[in-house]
């Protein structure tokens, strides 16, 4: 009786029902330091089972054989890596003669590792590269990566998009070149619901089929907001033919930053006195005054901003800001942007060459301004998630370094930024497993 002690309280610890019992708990030193546990069924399971054939469901099940000994990884338990062996047996039904290996209750989605082992990797791998996680759980990356393949496509597969109206798109670049992804968000619900590679037009045709396989419809999109891409406008106009395009306040005002920038570059190479005046300046004019350090609001009181082009540029940035923050009513937002982009070209008309790129942004937001002003018309859509999406980007670009390749970033967004459904890892977290941080049982 006092034997089969360890392997009660094992039995316990996996939480095993009176189908299966262990029959031996064993602790080796070599050739790693490890627990074995073996597990095989009891007598009462073959009552329980009934024959998987739909169409015949029979109640009569024996035992037909048993396969060769499988291994599963299981969480350590004290501190020491522990395995599960167990050769699980085959049914065979009275009544059809079909027989079928009969599941193992711990067994996992990636069949290597138990659903306790699988909900504690997955939960390291959402917070950290997965070279990390490996190092920390004993496994190669590889091998977690082929796990997380197992879970992502059948979670996101499951992904309901009947409710989605407010969409977001935005670009992600996969690594240096030309190599982007297309990332659809759901803006109300804060996700990522597609990504595809490419950004042209055709990203959305591939987006409207999807939808299509997720209880949603391209018809009941009512806003998609956007960066001003010609190829997202023709795919939206295209294929979300209810949808109302709306810009984006945070590519709208990255463009005058961008033009802010050039500007700054170009009056910097007219001189070297001009060079030795804005030497430093960068990062203090592209924060917003709020934000700015003691040493970096000295600098900038020390510009001559009334006779500077950059200075020009700043004050045009901030007054774009401003728009944005403190205008609510529509018809106010059209009156602002309209007296913006005249203040503007008569700055640039006073500087000339020097603000050249600030008057191609005008012209830019002049032929854009009602899908600009969407921001105000479509209910004041919220963007925020949208313009977080690089934070996010930069998080999966971290955690799948290494595997840069689209397969490998689409999973990992899905599976950062996605609200996924994934059932070992919801189902232990609700047990609590997940607070041993230690990853013992």
């Amino acid at each position: 009786m006092f034997g089969m002690i360890p392997e009660k309280a094992f039995e316990r610890l996996l939480g095993l029902d009176e189908c299966w019992e262990v029959g031996g708990a064993e602790y080796e030193t070599t050739p790693v330091e490890r627990f074995l546990l073996v597990i095989h069924e009891t007598a009462r399971l073959w009552p329980k089972l009934r024959c998987p054939v739909s169409t015949c469901a029979h109640p009569e099940v024996v035992c037909h054989d048993h396969t060769e000994v499988r291994v599963w990884r299981h969480l350590d338990a004290f501190g020491k890596r522990t395995e599960i062996l167990c050769s699980p047996p085959r049914g065979r039904c009275g009544a059809c003669r079909h027989v079928w290996r009969v599941p193992v209750p711990w067994e996992g989605e990636g069949k290597h590792f138990t659903r306790d082992f699988e909900a504690f990797a997955l939960t390291l791998m959402r917070e950290m590269p997965m070279k990390k996680a490996g190092d920390i759980l004993g496994e190669s990356d590889t091998r977690l990566w082929r796990l997380l393949f197992k879970h992502v496509p059948k979670a996101h597969a499951a992904l309901d998009l009947s409710g989605l109206v407010h969409l977001g798109v935005d670009e992600m670049n996969c690594r240096k070149g030309h190599n982007y992804l297309t990332v659809f968000a759901d803006l109300v619900a804060r996700r990522v619901v597609f990504a595809t590679g490419g950004k042209d037009h055709t990203t959305f045709t591939r987006f409207a089929g999807e939808l299509l396989k997720h209880n949603g419809h391209p018809k009941a999109i009512t806003a998609v907001a956007m960066d001003l891409s010609h190829a997202y406008q023709k795919g939206a106009r295209e294929e979300l033919g209810n949808a109302q395009i709306v810009f984006a306040p945070f590519h709208v005002t990255a463009l005058v930053g961008g033009a802010m920038d050039e500007v700054r570059r170009r009056e910097a190479a007219s001189s070297p006195g001009l060079r030795a005046i804005l030497k430093h300046t960068l990062h203090a004019l592209r924060k917003n005054p709020e934000n700015l350090t003691e040493r970096q609001e000295e600098r900038l009181e020390d510009l001559d901003l009334k006779h500077l082009a950059t200075g020009q540029a700043y004050l045009v940035r901030l007054e774009l800001r401003d728009i944005y923050q403190h205008t609510v009513k529509p018809e106010r937002a059209r009156h602002r942007l309209e007296n913006w982009i005249g203040w503007v070209r008569g700055k640039c008309d006073r500087f000339g060459e020097a603000l050249a790129p600030l008057a191609r942004v005008a012209d830019t937001i002049e032929k854009h301004l009602e899908g600009i002003l969407a921001h105000w018309t479509s209910g004041w859509l919220s963007t925020g998630y949208l313009e977080g999406l690089n934070s996010v980007f930069s998080a999966v670009k971290r955690k799948a370094r290494g595997y840069r390749s689209r397969d490998y970033m689409i999973a990992m967004l899905y599976f950062v930024a996605g609200k996924l459904s994934i059932p070992s890892l919801a189902a232990r977290q609700r047990t609590g497993v997940l607070e041993r941080r230690d990853g013992c049982v």
